[in-house]
């Protein structure tokens, strides 16, 4: 647990006006929703702030998690955005996670979880993008064994295929998902959709913070 000492400090990207009362420290709660994101289990997060005097279960960690409503914000510098798709499980089901990082800074742009993967989630996801920052003068960056491709050929994007390189920066943010969620060989279980896409976004703004 050594690792994890250092997230006891404040933390400025967490916003805790969701917190309607006060029966825990706003630093303990700052701590507990860190420690879950950096890689500990709820159960372990709940032991790590026993350790440090406050005693609250896994299941008040998991709430503010998603109550903290964490949502990653555009700060992309550079011209080109790295984009892909991958599947994940969600209850056993197959799902699709789509993601964009900008590959200047390694920080995630936008995550998005379906229960497919076909044109109109492809386009929905890029409109979701759209509406975080302008795509005007950017060139996506993509491999070749995807809709993403075929779908920015048809809507008149700019883009590249390519397999290395500065795409190579979504890749590493996928990496990274599957090792968060390996214990449970890359599952989300007994969570709602809405949830997953929760956690998701919460591990994304957690990821950008530490790139900065």
């Amino acid at each position: 647990m050594a690792e994890f000492d250092r997230l006891s400090g404040s933390i400025t990207w967490i916003d805790l006006s969701f917190v309607e009362r006060r029966r825990t420290p706003e630093w303990a709660i700052e701590v507990g929703i860190r420690c879950h994101l950096a890689g500990m289990s709820l159960r372990d997060a709940s032991q790590h702030l026993e350790r440090l005097g406050v005693d609250r279960s896994h299941v008040a960690i998991h709430e503010w998690v998603h109550k903290a409503e964490l949502q990653p914000i555009s700060t992309v510098t550079e011209d080109q955005i790295a984009v892909d798709e991958k599947m994940i499980r969600l209850n056993g089901d197959d799902h699709w996670l789509y993601g964009a990082v900008d590959p200047e800074t390694n920080e995630i742009i936008h995550v998005s979880l379906f229960p497919a993967t076909t044109k109109q989630t492809t386009r929905w996801f890029l409109a979701e993008l759209h509406r975080q920052c302008r795509l005007d003068d950017v060139v996506f960056l993509v491999d070749g064994a995807s809709y993403l491709g075929t779908v920015l050929d048809e809507d008149g994007y700019r883009f590249q295929v390519m397999s290395n390189g500065n795409r190579n920066a979504i890749e590493r943010v996928f990496c990274e998902i599957e090792r968060r969620t390996s214990s449970f060989a890359n599952s989300f279980s007994h969570v709602t959709l809405e949830t997953a896409q929760s956690w998701l976004e919460a591990f994304a703004v957690y990821h950008n913070a530490r790139q900065t």
